[in-house]
C-alpha cells in the first residue's frame, strides 16, 4: 500500500512543480496565451486535488499505529495545495486587471483608489482562503478521528465476539463434563445397589 502512496506523491510533486512554473508565467504572457494558460492551470489544479484524494484514501487504509507519519505528510501537501490556489488567485486577479485595462484602453496608470480597492479585494480573498483551509483541515481531522473511533469499535467488537466464542466452548465443555460425571455417578449407584443386595442375601 505504501508503494501506491509514494507513487501518488511523485505524481503530485511533478504536477505541483509544473503548476508553480505556469502560475509565475501567467502575468507576463500576451492576452491570448494568458487565457489558455489559466485554463490549463485550472485543469492541473483539479488533477492535483484528485491525487490528494487518492492519497487520503490510501492513508485511511494504513493501520492506526503506522498512520502518523503519512498523516503529517498529507497535512504538508494540503498546505502546499492551498498555497498554490492562493497564488493562482493572485495571478488571475493581475491577469483580469490587465485584460480590463486593455479593453478600456487604460494606459496602466491606475488611480490610487483603484490600487487600494484591488489590494483590499486581494486581502479579502486571502482571508477567505485561509478560513477555507482551516475549515477543511478541521473537517479532515474530524474525519480521521471518526475513522479511528470506528476502527477501535470494530476491534472491540471482534474481542467481544471472541470472548463469546470462548464462553460457548466453555459451556460445551462443561456440558460434556457434566454428562460424564452423571454417567459415573449412575454407574457408582448401580454398583452400590448391587453390593447392598448381595450383602442382604448373604445375611439372610
Amino acid at each position: 500500500m505504501s508503494s501506491d502512496f509514494e507513487g501518488y506523491e511523485q505524481d503530485f510533486a511533478v504536477l505541483t512543480a509544473e503548476i508553480t512554473s505556469k502560475i509565475a508565467r501567467v502575468p507576463r504572457l500576451p492576452p491570448d496565451e494568458k487565457k489558455q494558460m489559466v485554463a490549463n492551470v485550472e485543469k492541473q489544479l483539479e488533477e492535483a486535488k484528485e491525487l490528494l484524494e487518492q492519497m487520503d484514501l490510501e492513508v485511511r487504509e494504513i493501520p492506526p499505529q503506522s498512520r502518523g507519519m503519512y498523516s503529517n505528510r498529507m497535512r504538508s501537501y494540503k498546505q502546499e495545495m492551498g498555497k498554490l490556489e492562493t497564488d493562482f488567485k493572485r495571478s488571475r486577479i493581475a491577469y483580469s486587471d490587465e485584460v480590463r485595462n486593455e479593453l478600456l484602453g487604460d494606459d496602466g496608470n491606475s488611480s490610487e483608489n483603484q490600487r487600494a480597492h484591488l489590494l483590499d479585494n486581494t486581502e479579502r480573498l486571502e482571508r477567505s482562503s485561509r478560513r477555507l483551509e482551516a475549515g477543511y483541515q478541521i473537517a479532515v481531522e474530524t474525519e480521521q478521528i471518526g475513522q479511528e473511533m470506528l476502527e477501535n469499535l470494530s476491534h472491540d467488537r471482534e474481542k467481544i465476539q471472541r470472548a463469546r466464542e470462548r464462553l460457548r466452548e466453555t459451556d460445551a465443555n462443561l456440558g460434556k463434563s457434566s454428562r460424564i460425571l452423571t454417567g459415573m455417578l449412575r454407574r457408582h449407584e448401580t454398583l452400590y445397589r448391587g453390593r447392598t443386595n448381595r450383602l442382604r442375601m448373604d445375611e439372610a
